[in-house]
């Protein structure tokens, strides 16, 4: 009788860890909606640009974006007066004092206070300046064509001798010849 209660038991809190951890946040009537924010460029220096972007308030709707979490404080999102509109669109400059990391920024939709979220990575170096190694590593041993083909073929050569060494001695001693 106690095992089933305790799979029971078991059962409805890992379903109620469940319910916890995947429920949207609602904050006083809010709804919050995750990833229709599209942060551009996506990874940032401290002091550059960033440009925010949201289609979910609607044609011609506009928003407030809080770029706190990086320092940047509020920012406003003006509708879309360009081709293909339908969205809001806002910036703002990051602080030279921003540590690097990953931080949210919101956008609250000015006519029935919905809030989107995206995500903005502040790195100590752009994209444009990260060097990337190329060629050879110069590792001082050479490969197995070196510079010098003389000494390649005697490698071989050395080789092949030991392996038709090693063989006969293999053969001579499983037909019982002595070694």
């Amino acid at each position: 009788m106690r095992r089933p209660a305790r799979l029971l038991t078991g059962t409805a809190l890992a379903a109620a860890a469940v319910g916890l951890t995947t429920a949207a946040p609602v904050y006083a009537g809010e709804t919050v909606v995750t990833g229709d924010l599209t942060v551009y460029p996506s990874s940032v220096v401290p002091g550059d640009r960033a440009v925010v972007t949201t289609a979910v308030c609607g044609e011609g709707g506009a928003a407030a974006g809080d770029a706190s979490a990086v320092g940047a404080g509020a920012f406003p999102l003006a509708p879309d007066t360009g081709e293909g509109g339908g969205g809001a669109t806002g910036h703002f400059e990051v602080p030279p004092s921003a540590q690097p990391g990953t931080y949210e920024i919101v956008a609250t939709c000015g006519d029935d206070e919905r809030r989107v979220t995206g995500d903005l990575v502040v790195t100590l170096t752009s994209a444009a300046e990260q060097v990337y190694p190329r060629g050879s590593v110069k590792t001082g041993v050479g490969g197995a064509l070196g510079p010098d083909p003389v000494q390649t073929a005697a490698g071989v050569a050395a080789l092949a001798v030991a392996a038709a060494g090693g063989t006969w001695l293999l053969h001579r001693r499983a037909r019982g010849d002595g070694i």
